[in-house]
């Protein structure tokens, strides 16, 4: 078994990084790499893109920061993390109409214009990071809720975002900081 080091630890950069690969012969799958750590993942149903749009379904080829997490409460109990973890409540929203105002940002029920809604049916927002994508400098119809989530069963493709297995998540949310990055190659 792989060890893991905290992020404060000296072998390690200040911030973590962690880079994302496209699997071998899998355009929707990845092999996620912290450290010495190799895990599994999932990526959109369009693969990786270098010019990330609006519904694309691609994961944008980039380096992000992570943001902040939301987790849900009723499913998830404390979780030992550096990010900032917030609980999500059911008129928690995304905004993902490129029009709007608050276009990816977060955005409260009610709200008319197209969103994603944060206490989904499935596990997928059990815990939710929120990653530097045309967040801090945002431009409309460049893509939106590009997050860092829990995968569907079998590492189904996602609408974008890169995902894990729920375990695999919480034996990385304790090294993850808001000065981690994520790499997408």
């Amino acid at each position: 078994m792989t060890r893991l080091r905290k992020t404060t630890d000296k072998s390690h950069s200040k911030s973590g990084h962690i880079v994302v690969r496209r699997a071998p012969g899998k355009a929707t799958q990845a092999i996620l790499q912290y450290g010495p750590l190799r895990l599994r993942a999932a990526l959109g149903r369009s693969g990786i893109t270098s010019c990330k749009r609006e519904g694309d379904g691609a994961t944008p080829r980039a380096t992000m920061r992570l943001i902040s997490a939301y987790r849900r409460g009723d499913r998830m109990g404390a979780l030992a993390t550096g990010l900032t973890m917030r609980r999500i409540r059911n008129d928690m929203l995304w905004c993902d109409a490129p029009a709007h105002p608050a276009y990816n940002r977060p955005v409260r029920a009610p709200f008319a214009a197209s969103h994603e809604k944060l206490t989904r049916d499935d596990r997928l927002y059990d815990i939710c990071i929120v990653m530097d994508w045309n967040v801090t400098e945002r431009r409309r119809g460049c893509g939106s809720a590009i997050f860092f989530h829990i995968a569907r069963e079998g590492y189904a493709p996602t609408e974008g975002c890169v995902a894990l297995s729920p375990a695999d998540m919480r034996r990385l949310l304790p090294y993850l900081t808001d000065r981690t990055l994520l790499t997408v190659l």
